[in-house]
């Protein structure tokens, strides 16, 4: 049992609290059943297991190398999160190189450049999930991909769809050698995205909400489009736009 906030083993997940230091030590922190589960399911290993048996409501069954118990005290000195079920993992990422991705026939793909918000990554890493899509690219990416913040909002879900980071050159050529057409969210020039053909490989680019994507973006899309506003409002959050354009090509690719 750990009862000191001043262990070295809890001194070092408060660390990781930070982007730097998760990177140096290729860790990341994962917070809660549900999102510590998935992660294992997906093929994470978990490194340590910190429980928190005053909190913690049912037994445990989670594999990791090794496993701490620790005080109510201690477990709120590491707890990112209100409400929390009494389980954190530090557990070991996967990072995958796009080149040596092949997708299948006629892929889905999100293309998010420059995200900064962990949260809107999560949301849209859940869309990803449930929509089915066979990979999401973060181009030129300005937070980590396994923020804590991004795995709490996808509720685990980061972990089951393939993720990669990369340059937007980068990304642009590796679609152009798959013969995967470029539909970016933009409002020059585009199409409503409901007359878009989502039947063929296609991938799916979304920008920052604030400027929206980069001229190399502009320049090498085959079609832009547009979710046509009825109201005051000229644009959506970037996770619900996500959402009603992938699930307008699903449905595309029921038909």
């Amino acid at each position: 049992m750990i009862t000191s906030k001043s262990n070295p083993k809890i001194k070092n997940v408060v660390k990781l609290q930070k982007s730097s230091e998760r990177r140096e030590q290729n860790r990341i922190i994962i917070e809660g059943r549900r999102e510590i589960e998935r992660a294992v399911a997906c093929g994470f290993i978990v490194d340590t297991l910190f429980i928190c048996n005053d909190i913690l409501k049912e037994s445990v069954n989670i594999e990791a190398n090794y496993i701490e118990e620790v005080t109510l005290e201690v477990f709120e000195k590491i707890a990112y999160r209100e409400g929390s079920d009494g389980l954190l993992a530090v557990a070991i990422p996967k990072y995958a190189d796009l080149k040596s991705f092949k997708p299948k026939k006629n892929p889905l793909i999100i293309v998010l450049e420059t995200v900064e918000k962990p949260g809107n990554l999560g949301a849209i890493m859940r869309t990803a999930d449930a929509a089915g899509v066979d990979a999401v690219i973060i181009a030129d990416p300005r937070t980590d991909l396994y923020n804590p913040n991004a795995i709490r909002a996808s509720i685990g879900t980061i972990f089951s769809v393939p993720l990669f980071a990369c340059s937007s050159e980068e990304c642009i050529n590796w679609l152009r050698e798959n013969e995967i057409k470029i539909y970016c969210t933009y409002l020059k020039a585009s199409i409503d995205y409901l007359e878009a053909d989502f039947r063929q490989g296609s991938a799916i680019v979304m920008g920052t909400e604030a400027t929206g994507i980069s001229d190399i973006w502009v320049d090498a899309a085959d079609q832009n489009l547009i979710i046509p506003m009825n109201g005051i409002a000229d644009s959506l959050n970037v996770s619900v736009t996500t959402a009603i354009v992938v699930f307008e090509a699903i449905r595309q690719r029921r038909v």
